[in-house]
């Protein structure tokens, strides 16, 4: 079934052993009670619901069909069907999981039809799925497990590993932004030679841009998450397991370390470098390499940049200013 075609609406039926085995979750309650649903404000036996805070504890939680939670809450949901996770979060992405419909197409050759154009010279994997007008273009590779959504473009040259899903309207591999003037100030763009490479383990969102390398490539490491309407540019290089929110720019030549997490409208540079284990806060801007772990923010009202300049300065001196103020009032206390 492709995409874009109504499928049937499929009444799932797991026991709660299933659950709590697929979830990681210890089971208090009825082993063979079976579930159909993921509920929150619409309560029935057959439904389950996810509790991680005291404060979302409805006052109807014994008519649902079973509770998960964390072993702090447990004592206070009064279901006589609970499973109790130490990563209750975790747990429920895994359950959201067991109630996905599987309705892409699955194809075991590559062939164009309506919804799926193919270049030359293009390999694909077992377990490829795809939407819509998605469109693969010359000497592409592609691995096993891939699930490309709705208008989904890989261009020429760029390489997918496995287990990889691309969400609607993504394109891999677009031509970078490199422009020069001439003396005219007209502008001359600079042709992109290099390629996307996507490693294994990977989720793209949707409307997000990866640009080609200009020589070299655009590299995204094994297990990168990536939130929609993100823009790589060109040579860029995404650590491993790093996380990427909504409305991120990464500019040209930045290598962001693994287990970086970026929020959502963070704006980085080009030629920055990121150590490992970095977290970037929503809205921050990123213009110097970020050298040692850590949690980063900086933003600043728009400004003349001579004066965005001075205030900057200013503002990286402010915790010596203030310890030499406490150091002076000390001083002249005694």
């Amino acid at each position: 079934m492709n995409l874009g075609q109504h499928s049937n609406i499929l009444r799932f039926m797991l026991t709660l052993s299933v659950i709590a085995k697929h979830t990681g979750s210890n089971l208090i309650g009825k082993k063979d009670k079976v579930i159909e649903n993921i509920s929150y404000k619409q309560p029935n036996s057959k439904s389950i619901i996810f509790i991680s805070q005291r404060k979302n504890i409805p006052d109807d939680i014994d008519k649902y069909g079973a509770v998960l939670t964390s072993p702090d809450l447990k004592d206070e949901i009064s279901n006589e069907n609970i499973l109790i996770s130490k990563n209750p979060k975790l747990s429920f992405a895994k359950l959201t999981n067991l109630f996905v419909i599987k309705d892409k197409k699955r194809i075991s050759k590559p062939k164009t039809n309506n919804n799926l154009r193919i270049g030359n010279n293009v390999r694909i994997g077992s377990g490829f799925l795809h939407g819509y007008n998605v469109v693969i273009e010359d000497n592409v590779s592609i691995g096993d497990n891939v699930s490309l959504g709705h208008n989904v473009c890989i261009h020429h040259d760029c390489i997918l590993g496995n287990n990889i899903i691309i969400e609607s309207g993504t394109q891999v591999g677009s031509e970078g932004f490199g422009n020069v003037p001439d003396v005219d100030g007209n502008w001359n763009h600079i042709s992109h030679l290099g390629k996307v490479v996507i490693e294994n383990d990977i989720r793209i969102g949707s409307n997000c841009c990866i640009d080609r390398g200009t020589i070299n490539d655009t590299l995204i490491k094994n297990g990168v998450i990536i939130d929609n309407l993100v823009h790589i540019a060109h040579n860029v290089i995404i650590g491993e397991k790093t996380a990427i929110a909504a409305h991120v720019g990464i500019a040209g030549s930045t290598i962001i370390g693994n287990r970086n997490m970026i929020g959502g409208m963070v704006g980085i540079i080009d030629h920055i470098n990121t150590v490992d284990d970095v977290i970037i806060s929503a809205t921050s801007t990123v213009q110097k390499d970020i050298r040692e772990p850590g949690i980063y923010t900086g933003f600043l009202p728009i400004a003349k940049h001579t004066v965005w300049k001075r205030i900057a300065m200013w503002i990286l001196k402010l915790d010596k200013i203030a310890k030499f103020v406490n150091l002076k009032k000390e001083f002249n206390h005694d």
